[in-house]
């Protein structure tokens, strides 16, 4: 079967390889649908990251460069080994990309996207979703009913923006100002709405400025080049500043501003990746009792995030902005999304 495979910086290429047998405990899936993630990008430009380095396998995957990537994926279950339940052939599914060790303190307290030997699919081994076929635990696998498998794809992003969302802890009438209209941006945002909170994007592209309007997650939308942050957010909030915001940009200037627009007390979630180390004006956390909270991927969010989407309160049809082959993965996925990452926000490969 054909797969992309990342060998090293900048060097992924489409192979053919072994179909993956099942093994039990395992469902089979063929895919429809892989999302290029902002993590793919970064490790085919700065990797090996999160893909163990030749010579030093991944402790759950024991595998190494060369890996198959995609971990945003969705597709058919095809064959299901013995003694699995609850799940059916030909059933529209999703899954969780996770390797866990199940014996750690984090895992042993349930919060296992916190396992100290964490990996995910599609990056650490396992296979990924940038191929035909993919072997996974049956745990992983989640029914997504009705929705359709191109937007499907989308629900692991939306899962992260889930995670986030929940880690800020707000609520319904609650005002939440979100850093930065990148597919995570706008995908936090969506979930903010879809939970009855205001939502004010900040952004200075044009082009993700229209999308987080056209798409209606941005109740409003703010570009720093242009406004006062701050000060439009105080009008916007009765002079009161916003319950949480949710830095999703990497950028310093926007972490700054979100420490600027909440309120005292409010919470301040860090939600994107950053290739830098940050600075953090410790200050404006004293003096404004902050709460500065990380989050990290998805921990039981997959099953009320679909539900979201089923139920209608999330409409993931706006974000597809490309469909592609596997065999145009880089001219026409990764090569748009790092030189014109303004003009597309979710590019769906079909392997």
């Amino acid at each position: 079967m054909k797969a992309a495979r990342f060998h090293a910086q900048k060097d992924l290429r489409i192979e053919d390889i072994p179909e993956p047998a099942l093994r039990p405990g395992t469902v089979k899936v063929a895919v429809a649908w892989c999302g290029i993630c902002g993590t793919d990008l970064h490790e085919f430009l700065e990797g090996p990251i999160f893909t163990p380095a030749p010579g030093h396998p991944h402790p759950l995957s024991t595998e190494e460069a060369p890996v198959t990537m995609g971990h945003e994926f969705s597709g058919t279950i095809e064959e299901i080994a013995d003694g699995v339940e609850g799940l059916r052939v030909g059933e529209s599914v999703v899954v969780e990309p996770y390797f866990v060790c199940n014996e750690c303190p984090p895992c042993l307290a349930g919060n296992y996207n916190l396992c100290t030997k964490m990996g995910f699919i599609g990056l650490a081994g396992g296979g990924g979703g940038l191929s035909e076929k993919v072997v996974v635990d049956a745990r992983w696998v989640h029914p997504v009913g009705s929705i359709p498998l191109d937007e499907a794809a989308l629900i692991e992003p939306l899962a992260v923006a889930h995670h986030a969302v929940v880690r800020g802890g707000l609520v319904a009438g609650n005002f939440a100002v979100v850093g930065g209209a990148g597919p995570i941006g706008l995908l936090t945002a969506a979930v903010l709405k879809g939970m009855g909170v205001t939502t004010i994007v900040t952004e200075l592209s044009q082009a993700r400025k229209d999308k987080a309007i056209s798409s209606g997650v941005a109740d409003y939308v703010l570009d720093p080049s242009q406004d006062d942050v701050t000060a439009r957010v105080l009008e916007l909030t009765n002079g009161v500043g916003a319950d949480g915001a949710f830095e999703c940009a990497g950028v310093n200037a926007v972490l700054d501003s979100m420490l600027d627009v909440v309120k005292p007390a409010g919470v301040v979630v860090n939600v994107s990746i950053w290739g830098r180390p940050a600075t953090v004006d410790m200050q404006k956390i004293v003096l404004k009792e902050i709460d500065l909270r990380g989050t990290i991927a998805y921990v039981r969010d997959h099953p009320a995030v679909i539900k979201l989407v089923q139920d209608g309160k999330i409409d993931l049809k706006p974000f597809i902005t490309g469909r592609i082959a596997l065999d145009e993965l880089i001219d026409k996925g990764f090569d748009t999304l790092i030189n014109h990452n303004d003009t597309a926000v979710k590019i769906l490969v079909h392997p």
